[in-house]
C-alpha cells in the first residue's frame, strides 16, 4: 500500500516545472534539484510520485542510493546502481558509451564484488574519465529519451560520490537530463561533511535547494483520514497530530499503531516503529531482523543464506513482512528494503547484542563462501561487527585497494585506518601474515593521496611512537622511512635527512624490498638538502636495486630524484631529464613519481621565467593528478597553486582568480588556506581592502605551510603602504619572519621580497614623517637591509635559487633603500645615483617580464625622473604606468603616480585649487577622520571597492601619496572643514 500524497501538491508542481519534467522533454534552466528535509519528512514519498509524473510523461527514471552504514564506505555506490541498471536496460548505449569510456566498466556492480580479483599494485582510475563517462552515459541516455536521475539520502554519501555530484551540477547537459538528490538536512550538523557541500552547491547556476517542511496541522488531520477511515476519537486524533509534529512517516505508524492496538498508542517512538514486527509471524520477524543487520537494502540471496529456513518459508516470511508493509520489493533487481530507514534502524536497535553479532558473523560467512554476493567493505563491516578481526582486517585492505582502484582516495583512506587500527587490537590472532610496514605506507599514500599530509604525518608518527619492545630493527626502519617521506610533504623543523639515514643503518643491506625502499627515501632527502654528491650513489644503489627485484614504479621514481642530483648541467638538460622521468613515470604507473616530475619540471622552467613552459606543466600536472583521483595530493596542489602564481606573475589576473576558483571544491583546509592568500594577494594589487581581513584569518594557518605566511602575509604589507602606515608594515614583517624562522630557517629567500616591499612603505611615508621619526625609522630600515642582505650572501648556496625573479628583487632591494635615504633626507643619494638604481631595478624587472611589479618599478621612477627635472621621460613612464593599471584594474599603481598620474599634466603640484565631485568631498572627509575603506563604504551604504576607486582618484586630484597627505592638503586649500 502507498500512501496518499497530502499536503504536498505544491512541492511536487514545483519540482515538474522546475527539472522540466513534461511530456515534451524540456529542461528548465534549472534542471538540478536539491530536496532537504528531516527524516520522515516524506522526500522519498514525493520523490516516488515525482518518478511516477515522469514516468507518465515519457520519461525514463535511473534512480540510485547512497548507503546508511558509513563504515562500509564504496566510492560511488549510486552511480554503480544507475550504471548497472543503464547497462541491463539500454545495454547498446551502455556498450557505445564504455567502448569510448572504458572507466565505466569499473562502476559496474558486478565488477565490484569479492568475486572479481582486486590488484593491490594496479593503477588507480582515472577519475577524470570516469566522471567524464558517468556524464557522458546520462548524456546519452537522455538523448534516447527525457532521464531523470535521482540520488537518494546524500547524507550518508561518501567523499567520492560527493565530488562526482559536484562534476554533474557544474557541468550540466545538453541533453534532456535532469538531477534530483535528496538528503536528510537535520543530520547536517556543524561537521558533517556533506554540509558546506551543500552551500556550494545551492550556488551553482541551475542547482536549486528545497526544503521540505513539516506538514500543517490541517494536512495531517487529512492524511489521519486518508489512512484511518473509520472514524477515530477527537483525542487520540489530537494526540497523533500533536506527536506527529507533521512527520509523514511519524504519522502513518501512530495510525499504524492504533489499528495494531485496537486505538491505542504506544508512548515511545520507537515502540511505535516496531508495532509494524507485532502483526507478524515468527519467520518474518526473524526476516526483517536479519535485512536490519545487511542494511536498509537485502538481496533475496543473502538472505537465504543468513536464515536458517526452506526456500519455501522464506518467499512466506518475505511475503508477509511485505504485505506489513515492513519490506518493499526492488522493481530493479533482487533486493528487498526497509520502507523507511528510521524503521531498519529500530529494528537492529531492538536487537540483542548477541543476536547481532550471530548474523553478522552469518552474513560475513555467507559473503566469504560465496552464497551471498557483495564487496569487501560489507565483508569488513560484518567481520568487524562480528569480532572476526582476521577476516576484518584482510578485508578492509582489499576495500581499501577497490577504493584506490576507482579513485577513491579518501575512501581508501579510511579502510586503511580501519585495518591498522585492527591490526593494533590484541584480540588479532598472531599469523595474521601482514607487512605491517606496508599497511603504515598504505595509510600515509592514501591520506596525502586525498590532501591530508599533516593528518598522515600525525598517524605514521603515532606508530612508530608506540611500536612495543623488542620490535625488528628492519620495521623500525621502514616506518622511519615512511615518516621521512610523510615529513617532506608538510612544513615541520625536523630533518627528514637524519631518519632516513638512521633507517638505512637499521634496514639489513640485502636484496629486499625494504631495503631499496628506505634506500629511495634516503636518496630524496639528501636531493631535498641539496647533498648531491653524497645523494647521488645512494640514489644509484636505490635504482639498481629496483630494478633488480622489478619495482618499476620506484624505479621512476628514483630517475625523478637524480635529475635534482645532477651537477653541473644546463637548463635545458635539467628540463630534458624531468621530461623523460615524467613519461618514464607515467609508463610505470608510478601516478606520484609522474606529478612530481611534472611539478619540478614546472618549477624549473619558472625559475628561468620561461612562463609558457611552467603553465603548461602545471596544467598537464593537475590534469595528471585530476585524471588519477588525487587532485588534492600535494604535488598536484602545489602546481595548481604555483600555475595561479604564474599566471598572476604574468599579469593575466583574472585568468589566475579562475584556477584559484575553489568555491565548487572541497580542499582540505591547509590548501584552500593557500589558494585564499594569492587571491587576497590579487585583491590587495588592486586596492581592495577587504583583502586584509582575507589575509589575516589565515595566520593560524602560517606554521602549517610557510607559503601561506609569505602570500597572505604580502598582501597585509602592500595594504599597510596603501594606508601609510609603516609601523603596522613592520609589524606583521616581523610576525611573517619569525613564523618561517621557527619552521624553515631565518636565511629564507623569500625574506628579499618581504623586506623590500616593507623598506617601500617607509620610503613611501618618509615624506610624512617628522625628523625624529625618520630618525627611529633609521635604525628600522637598516635592519631590514640587513636582513635581505644576510639571504643574498648565501645565493652561492645550492638551497637558494637565484633566477629572474631574485635577481629582480635584488636590484628594487637597493633602490628602495636609497629611496628611502633621499626622501627621508638622511645620507641622501645624489640624482644621478638614485635615478641610475631605479634604471637598474627597471632592467632587471624587465628580465623578469611581472607586469605589475615593472610598473611598479616604473612608477617609482617616474616620480624621481619629475622631481629631478626630466618631466619628458617621467611622462612616458606614466603613459606605461597607466596602461597596466587600466588593464590590471590595479588603483594602486595609479596612486604612485601622483601628480604624474594623467599624462600630460605639469610634475609640480598645481596651484589652482582642484575640483573634488560632492561624492568625492564626501569621502574625503571621512578619510580626514581616519576612517577605513570598510568604515566609509557602511556608512555611506557603498561597496569598498567603490571606496577605495574614489580614494585613488582624490590622491591623483590632490597629488598627495597617501591618505595622510591627502587629508593635510585638503584643509590647507579649504576643501574640507
Amino acid at each position: 500500500m502507498t500512501s496518499p500524497l497530502v499536503g504536498r501538491d505544491a512541492e511536487l508542481e514545483h519540482l515538474c516545472s522546475t527539472l522540466g519534467i513534461s511530456s515534451s522533454g524540456d529542461v528548465a534552466d534549472r534542471s538540478a534539484i536539491l530536496l532537504a528535509g528531516d527524516a520522515g519528512v516524506g522526500k522519498t514519498r514525493l520523490l516516488t510520485e515525482l518518478r511516477d509524473r515522469a514516468i507518465d510523461n515519457g520519461w525514463q527514471v535511473l534512480a540510485g542510493h547512497c548507503l546508511d552504514f558509513t563504515d562500509s564506505a564504496l566510492p560511488y555506490l549510486p552511480f554503480s546502481e544507475i550504471t548497472g541498471r543503464i547497462s541491463r536496460e539500454l545495454p547498446d548505449v551502455f556498450d557505445d558509451v564504455a567502448a569510448r569510456h572504458p572507466a565505466l566498466l569499473r562502476l559496474l556492480p558486478g565488477q565490484r564484488m569479492l568475486s572479481q580479483a582486486t590488484d593491490p599494485e594496479s593503477l588507480p582510475a582515472d577519475q577524470g574519465a570516469l566522471f567524464d563517462g558517468v556524464h557522458a552515459l546520462a548524456e546519452a541516455a537522455g538523448a534516447r529519451r527525457p532521464t531523470l536521475l535521482v540520488v537518494e539520502d546524500l547524507h550518508w554519501a561518501d567523499q567520492s560520490t560527493r565530488d562526482l555530484m559536484s562534476f554533474l551540477f557544474s557541468r550540466g547537459f545538453e541533453a534532456p537530463v535532469a538531477l534530483a538528490a535528496s538528503y536528510r538536512s537535520d543530520d547536517l550538523h556543524r561537521r558533517h561533511p556533506l554540509r558546506r557541500q551543500v552551500a556550494e552547491w545551492a550556488r551553482m547556476s541551475g542547482v536549486e535547494r528545497l526544503q521540505l517542511e513539516p506538514l500543517a496541522a490541517a494536512d495531517v488531520r487529512r492524511l489521519v483520514q486518508e489512512l484511518h477511515p473509520d472514524p477515530m476519537s477527537e483525542e487520540c486524533l489530537s494526540d497523533i497530530v500533536t506527536r506527529a509534529e507533521g512527520n509523514a512517516f511519524f504519522v502513518e505508524e501512530l495510525v499504524g499503531a492504533t489499528w495494531a492496538r485496537g486505538g491505542g498508542v504506544p508512548v515511545d517512538l520507537a515502540d511505535v516503529l516496531l508495532v509494524r514486527l507485532q502483526g507478524l509471524d515468527e519467520a518474518a520477524v526473524t526476516v526483517v531482523r536479519a535485512a536490519a543487520v545487511a542494511g536498509r537494502r537485502v538481496s533475496h540471496a543473502a538472505l537465504s543464506a543468513v536464515v536458517d529456513v526452506s526456500p519455501a518459508d522464506l518467499d512466506r516470511a518475505v511475503r508477509d513482512a511485505v504485505e506489513g508493509h515492513v519490506l518493499v520489493p526492488s522493481r530493479d533487481d533482487d533486493f528487498y528494503q526497509f520502507r523507511h530507514a528510521l524503521l531498519a534502524e529500530a529494528v537492529y536497535d531492538d536487537l540483542l547484542p548477541g543476536e547481532r553479532t550471530a548474523l553478522h558473523a552469518a552474513y560475513a560467512r555467507a559473503l566469504l563462501e560465496g552464497r551471498a554476493t557483495g564487496t569487501a567493505a560489507e565483508l569488513a563491516r560484518h567481520a568487524r561487527l562480528a569480532h572476526d578481526y582476521a577476516t576484518a582486517l584482510t578485508a578492509s585492505l582489499r576495500a581499501g585497494d577497490d577504493a584506490r582502484g576507482v579513485g577513491g582516495a579518501e575512501e581508501a583512506a579510511f579502510h586503511y585506518l580501519q585495518a591498522l587500527e585492527l591490526w593494533h587490537d590484541s584480540r588479532l590472532p598472531e599469523d595474521t601474515g601482514l607487512d605491517y610496514p606496508r599497511l603504515v605506507g598504505l595509510v600515509s599514500d592514501a591520506l596525502v593521496a586525498a590532501g591530508h599530509p599533516a593528518r598522515a604525518l600525525g598517524v605514521v608518527r603515532e606508530q612508530l611512537d608506540h611500536l612495543p619492545e623488542g620490535t625488528d630493527d628492519s620495521v623500525r626502519g621502514q616506518i622511519m622511512g615512511v615518516l621521512a617521506g610523510t615529513l617532506v610533504m608538510t612544513e615541520t623543523s625536523e630533518d627528514p635527512t637524519e631518519l632516513t639515514r638512521a633507517a638505512v643503518a637499521l634496514v639489513p643491506d640485502e636484496p629486499t624490498n625494504a631495503r631499496a625502499k628506505v634506500l629511495a627515501a634516503h636518496a630524496r632527502t639528501l636531493a631535498r638538502a641539496g647533498r648531491k654528491d653524497e645523494g647521488r650513489p645512494v640514489a644509484m644503489a636505490a635504482l639498481a636495486l629496483a630494478e633488480r627485484l622489478d619495482m618499476p614504479r620506484l624505479a621512476s621514481d628514483i630517475r625523478t630524484t637524480l635529475v635534482g642530483l645532477e651537477r653541473s648541467v644546463s637548463p635545458e638538460s635539467i628540463a630534458e631529464a624531468l621530461r623523460a622521468a615524467s613519461e618514464d613515470a607515467a609508463a610505470a604507473g608510478a601516478a606520484n613519481a609522474e606529478l612530481r616530475a611534472l611539478l619540478l619540471l614546472g618549477h624549473h622552467h619558472l625559475d628561468l621565467g620561461e612562463f609558457g613552459r611552467a603553465d603548461e606543466a602545471f596544467e598537464r600536472t593537475r590534469a595528471r593528478a585530476r585524471a588519477v583521483g588525487t587532485p588534492w595530493v600535494p604535488w598536484a596542489a602545489e602546481a595548481r597553486w604555483t600555475h595561479a602564481v604564474s599566471l598572476r606573475l604574468q599579469g593575466r589576473w583574472d585568468e589566475a582568480l579562475q584556477v584559484l576558483d575553489i568555491s565548487r571544491e572541497s580542499p582540505p583546509p591547509i590548501y584552500r588556506a593557500l589558494m585564499t592568500a594569492t587571491r587576497a594577494q590579487v585583491m590587495a594589487a588592486r586596492g581592495e581592502t577587504a583583502a586584509g581581513e582575507l589575509a589575516r584569518e589565515l595566520h593560524d594557518f602560517w606554521p602549517l605551510e610557510g607559503l601561506i605566511a609569505i602570500t597572505g602575509g604580502s598582501a597585509e604589507l602592500m595594504l599597510h603602504e596603501q594606508a601609510g602606515d609603516q609601523a603596522a608594515a613592520h609589524t606583521t614583517y616581523r610576525l611573517i619572519v619569525d613564523t618561517l624562522t621557527r619552521i624553515w630557517h631565518p636565511q629564507f629567500q623569500a625574506r628579499v621580497r618581504l623586506a623590500t616591499i616593507t623598506l617601500s612603505a617607509f620610503a613611501s611615508g618618509a615624506t610624512h614623517r617628522s625628523a625624529a621619526e625618520r630618525a627611529d625609522d633609521h635604525d628600522v630600515v637598516t635592519r631590514l637591509a640587513a636582513d635581505a642582505h644576510g639571504v643574498l650572501d648565501r645565493r652561492g648556496d645550492a638551497l637558494v635559487s637565484w633566477g629572474p625573479e631574485a635577481r629582480a628583487w635584488e636590484a628594487r632591494l637597493d633602490a628602495e633603500l636609497l629611496r628611502w635615504r633621499w626622501a627621508a633626507d638622511i645620507d641622501p643619494p645624489n640624482h644621478d645615483e638614485l635615478v641610475e638604481a631605479w634604471r637598474r631595478a627597471e632592467r632587471r624587472a624587465e628580465v623578469f617580464a611581472d607586469p605589475y611589479e615593472l610598473a611598479v618599478v616604473r612608477a617609482r621612477l617616474a616620480t624621481l625622473l619629475a622631481a629631478t627635472g626630466d618631466a619628458d621621460a617621467a611622462r612616458e613612464l606614466a603613459v606605461a604606468v597607466s596602461d597596466v593599471a587600466g588593464r590590471l584594474d590595479a588603483a594602486p599603481l595609479l596612486a604612485m603616480l601622483g601628480p604624474l598620474r594623467q599624462p600630460g599634466r605639469p610634475t609640480s603640484v598645481p596651484s589652482a585649487r582642484p575640483t573634488l565631485t560632492p561624492r568625492e568631498t564626501e569621502i574625503l572627509a571621512l578619510v580626514a577622520e581616519g576612517r577605513s575603506n570598510g568604515e566609509i563604504g557602511r556608512q555611506l551604504f557603498i561597496s569598498t571597492k567603490t571606496v577605495s576607486v574614489h580614494v585613488s582618484n582624490i590622491l591623483g586630484k590632490l597629488a598627495a601619496s597617501g591618505r595622510t597627505e591627502a587629508a593635510a592638503i585638503a584643509r590647507r586649500d579649504g576643501l574640507i572643514g
